[in-house]
């Protein structure tokens, strides 16, 4: 068994004062301490070597690999595994060789500083990330703690809100939580001017004005998408999401992804979703990228291509939608990637592609199936249904 080596201990403003007596312990006896230059500041004078974390930050793991055989402590803010830089260790290092020294993380100082029950707000993190990471996150009456990435963020996610017609939220600036010069901004997302600090939590009390026009999760309108007339239909992504089971941290392959509607809804449907959409025009790749930044799922990976080709060298998937590009070879190398209880959809329009289809089914099982949408619509003072072109669904679990 592997004994423990390197310390990963939590740090607030509070300092040595703040932190248990095993972790002082833990650093007193250390032979080499790491840190950022605010967090050495923290700690007394004590006979270990002390290091900066390195630049980029992502080398840290490779110079700490290398002090293996010394005992090494990590200074990190708050809960070093909790949207601070613990999952950085646990992908580095066996966890037998580690001990973590939680300390109190921002977002709990700031559930307390607003009175707010944590167990009924939304944590996000935009630190690295674009504010537009956010939006999936806002609807009236939610509440929302957020890891800024600079003093930009209020002003970013002022804009945002205000955008879908959340205006009238609160938005409050909890800077330095716990030390002396511990500040406070509060303002409504429509009229926020206030300049903030780098380094704070952002609160955002969601509330809507009388024209709010925000969107669910999934299940968003047709109308939400910039398109070419050429998307999957609101009604028939519903069940296309329900046949690829999207959960939490998945990959996902969207084949064919044109204006990329069921990438985007897949990556709305929960928290550090991932896909990879592959189209071979250039125009839609376009507009994917455009409605990924719009909907809030600006991590979208998108790549230019023809399929089969280009589907080499990608990640393992844990579901594949194909929406187009349809082939045998295709299917055969999308369900040759796919992890095991993968599920693989495709839906077809044409007949020659139901067909294939059919043909599928009929080789390796799985669900086929018809959907037929019609929509009511005015005809003259009357309504009647406007049916959409049928669509064939085959749907494959691993």
């Amino acid at each position: 068994m592997t004994k423990p080596w390197l310390d990963i201990v939590g740090i607030g403003h509070d300092g040595w004062h703040g932190i248990s007596p095993q972790a002082r312990a833990r650093l007193e006896a250390a032979e080499v301490i790491v840190a950022s230059p605010r967090h050495h500041a923290l700690v007394p004078d004590l006979p270990a070597e002390r290091l900066e974390w390195p630049h980029p930050f992502g080398m840290l793991g490779d110079e700490i690999a290398a002090m293996r055989g010394r005992r090494v402590a990590v200074l990190v803010t708050g809960d070093p595994l909790w949207f601070s830089a613990g999952s950085l260790f646990l992908r580095r290092f066996d966890p037998e060789e580690l001990t973590f020294y939680p300390n109190l993380s921002s977002f709990q100082l700031a559930s307390a500083r607003m009175k707010w029950s944590l167990a009924d707000v939304e944590t996000v993190t935009l630190h690295g990330r674009p504010a537009e990471q956010a939006l999936p996150f806002f609807g009236h009456g939610l509440r929302l703690l957020i890891l800024a990435q600079n003093g930009e963020t209020p002003a970013k996610v002022a804009a945002m809100l205000t955008e879908v017609g959340l205006g009238p939220s609160r938005l409050t600036v909890l800077a330095d939580m716990g030390a002396p010069e511990e500040a406070r901004l509060e303002g409504r997302a429509d009229s926020w001017e206030a300049a903030a600090p780098d380094f704070h939590v952002l609160a955002v009390d969601c509330r809507a004005s009388a024209e709010g026009a925000f969107y669910p999760r999934t299940g968003l309108p047709d109308d939400a998408f910039i398109h070419d007339g050429l998307l999957t239909k609101r009604e028939v992504r519903r069940i296309t999401l329900s046949a690829l089971a999207p959960r939490r941290g998945q990959q996902l392959w969207d084949i064919g992804i044109g204006c990329g509607s069921v990438a985007i809804e897949w990556m709305r449907a929960d928290r550090d979703m991932q896909a990879i959409g592959i189209d071979s025009s250039t125009s839609r790749l376009a507009m994917a990228a455009a409605n990924s930044m719009r909907l809030g799922a600006p991590r979208l990976d998108l790549r230019k291509g023809k399929v089969p080709e280009a589907m080499s060298d990608l990640p393992p998937p844990d579901a594949v939608f194909i929406g187009g590009g349809l082939s045998t070879e295709v299917v055969d190398i999308a369900f040759a990637a796919l992890h095991r209880r993968g599920r693989l959809v495709a839906n077809a329009v044409t007949l020659e592609s139901a067909m294939l289809l059919a043909e599928l089914h009929d080789l390796h099982g799985g669900e086929l199936t018809r959907i037929d949408i019609a929509r009511a619509t005015p005809v003259g003072n009357r309504r009647g249904w406007k049916p959409f072109m049928p669509v064939t669904q085959w749907c494959l679990v691993k």
